[in-house]
């Protein structure tokens, strides 16, 4: 690499060149004990020893930000829907899910709004305490945006009886959020990330159209809804110190994915107008697009770059990590740029298709790039 990856003066892109999204895979045991639901204590027994065992391999491989593994959750956005009143969770809309050359698969992974939400615990509050204790360095909270639930839980001839519009729904979520994230941001967490897979939709012409019929609303109108909510979340979090950030895929579920597109059709006004310090931003194939639509990053803001994927087993190649890089800072300064897995290990409790094995390969190579690169 060239000698232009020195270290930068950004603080915040500086504590974190090595990031990951999340999310890691569930032991068999840990699976077996949430499925059967006989035994709560056992549960958490098994989610306190796990938590333990991921963050010490965290800290071994050198990262200096640690999550839980989301171990304690069902799926990446349980933590909202099992803390809010509201959902049925035995029902759901199908999405069509595809794995490189694989057939379609319809895939369900959330639950149906039914009534008139009502939060009944804090969204992370069977979760951070233990982090507080045994953490060996800063926290990393994830929560789902505000923006996932319309887009999937809505069900007409059901939610309708209840909110008459998607955005009605949105935005009382919204206010969920913000006081959740408000307390949250004063709670000892020094990095909170909104995880927003629908932003993807406006990546890609089919989801397009499928707002247009589905949402009834035109997806730039949606878009600018969408990045309002965000920020009014966002802003609820904002302290002096805390590092906030957005992660933005085209879905994870157990290998598969359901949207594709370069970031084009929206970098302009999400990047420019989102009130985070990173983008956490998906990069691991053809399907991502290019890196131009980094230029319209603002100066200053960090971008994640998930070069490495999550979905499969195969251990990328280091050099080429580093020329991809290389070649992103060609639109973002080198000392705005980090690197991650594209997404998460596991965003629902069953996980992506490779062993643990593979994956800790891939986070230890997620390490390795950054201290090669920003030495």
């Amino acid at each position: 690499m060239s000698g232009g990856f020195a270290p930068g003066r950004d603080v915040m892109a500086e504590q974190y060149r090595a990031d990951h999204v999340g999310s890691f895979l569930r032991p068999a045991e840990l699976l077996e004990a949430r499925r059967n639901g006989k035994d709560p204590q056992r549960l958490h027994e098994l989610e306190d020893r796990h938590i333990a065992r991921v963050l010490a391999k965290q800290n071994q491989l050198g990262f200096e930000i640690f999550t839980d593994g989301e171990l304690r959750r069902r799926n990446f956005m349980s933590d909202f829907t099992d803390a809010v009143d509201g959902f049925d969770l035995s029902d759901s809309l199908d999405r069509t899910w595809e794995a490189g050359e694989a057939k379609s698969a319809t895939l369900r992974v959330a639950g149906v709004v039914t009534a008139k939400l009502k939060q009944v615990r804090p969204l992370t509050g069977h979760e951070l305490p233990y982090l507080n204790k045994h953490s060996p360095g800063a926290i990393k909270m994830t929560l789902p945006s505000a923006t996932q639930f319309p887009a999937i839980s809505y069900k007409r001839g059901v939610t309708d009886k209840v909110y008459d519009t998607h955005s009605a729904l949105l935005w009382d979520i919204v206010g969920i959020m913000k006081g959740d994230l408000a307390k949250l941001a004063g709670e000892g967490v020094k990095y909170i990330q909104i995880d927003a897979p629908r932003y993807s939709y406006f990546m890609d012409e089919k989801w397009r159209q499928w707002i247009r019929t589905e949402m009834k609303v035109e997806p730039d109108v949606l878009l600018e809804e969408s990045i309002r909510a965000d920020n009014a979340c966002l802003d609820a979090a904002r302290r002096p110190g805390l590092t906030l950030a957005i992660h933005l895929c085209r879905g994870n579920n157990r290998s598969h994915w359901y949207a594709e597109g370069g970031y084009d059709a929206i970098a302009e006004r999400l990047f420019g107008t989102m009130n985070v310090d990173r983008f956490l931003l998906e990069y691991d194939d053809d399907r991502s697009g290019t890196f131009e639509p980094l230029r319209f990053v603002p100066k200053g803001k960090t971008v994640v770059l998930g070069l490495i994927s999550s979905k499969r087993p195969q251990l990328e190649k280091a050099d080429v990590l580093a020329r991809r890089i290389e070649e992103a800072s060609r639109f973002v300064p080198p000392e705005n740029l980090a690197v991650s897995p594209q997404c998460g290990f596991a965003s629902t409790m069953e996980g992506n298709l490779l062993t643990e094995e593979d994956q800790w390969a891939k986070l230890a190579l997620v390490v390795e790039t950054a201290r090669r690169v920003w030495k």
